[in-house]
């Protein structure tokens, strides 16, 4: 699966209507659709999709036309992103008519053209799950389990330290946080 880490845009242009789309990590999706509303007061439909992972690392799907024909755009936009493995996205394409209609089948060809676009001109990053344990070290350890942190590229996300020792709080992939030796 992969996602993007930012946001990325193109524009593709058929019979005069101008399809402006965007792809863009799924968290940024209330404010990138409100920020595009207020740049694009005279567009006609603003269609999105999106495709990410909930806490029990299902995938949640939705799409909205906007006011386009049922099944016309927004459909196909998540069958395109869904068909690339895209996951934690949102994509927004911003329709503007240019007065000639192109049909059901005219727009389920624009939509899917407009967002394989800026598919293709985005950077795409594979998904990694992360995990995150923690774990409790003595003090006599401790020099120790921070070099291995340093040399697995563990990142330490917080340490904490008592009496005993230090509470290391710390996100890896499984694989590599398997290999820790402490």
């Amino acid at each position: 699966m992969l996602f993007v880490k930012g946001l990325f845009s193109t524009t593709y242009e058929i019979k005069k209507s101008k399809f402006i789309s965007y792809i863009f990590p799924y968290s940024d999706f209330k404010s990138v659709m409100e920020r595009l509303k207020s740049e694009n007061p005279k567009a006609r439909h603003f269609v999105y999709a999106f495709r990410y992972l909930n806490q029990f690392e299902q995938i949640v799907e939705g799409s909205s036309d906007d006011g386009e024909p049922k099944g016309t755009s927004g459909k196909p936009t998540l069958n395109v992103i869904s068909g690339s493995q895209l996951i934690n996205i949102g994509v927004i394409t911003v329709r503007y008519f240019g007065g000639t209609k192109l049909g059901t089948g005219g727009l389920v060809k624009a939509y899917s053209n407009a967002i394989n676009l800026v598919i293709e001109s985005s950077e795409l990053i594979e998904y990694v799950k992360i995990e995150r344990i923690s774990i409790s070290v003595e003090y006599r350890d401790i020099s120790k389990a921070e070099y291995q942190f340093g040399k697995l590229e563990i990142k330490v996300v917080s340490k904490k330290f008592d009496e005993v020792g230090g509470v290391f709080i710390l996100e890896a992939k499984r694989d590599i946080l398997e290999k820790l030796d402490i």
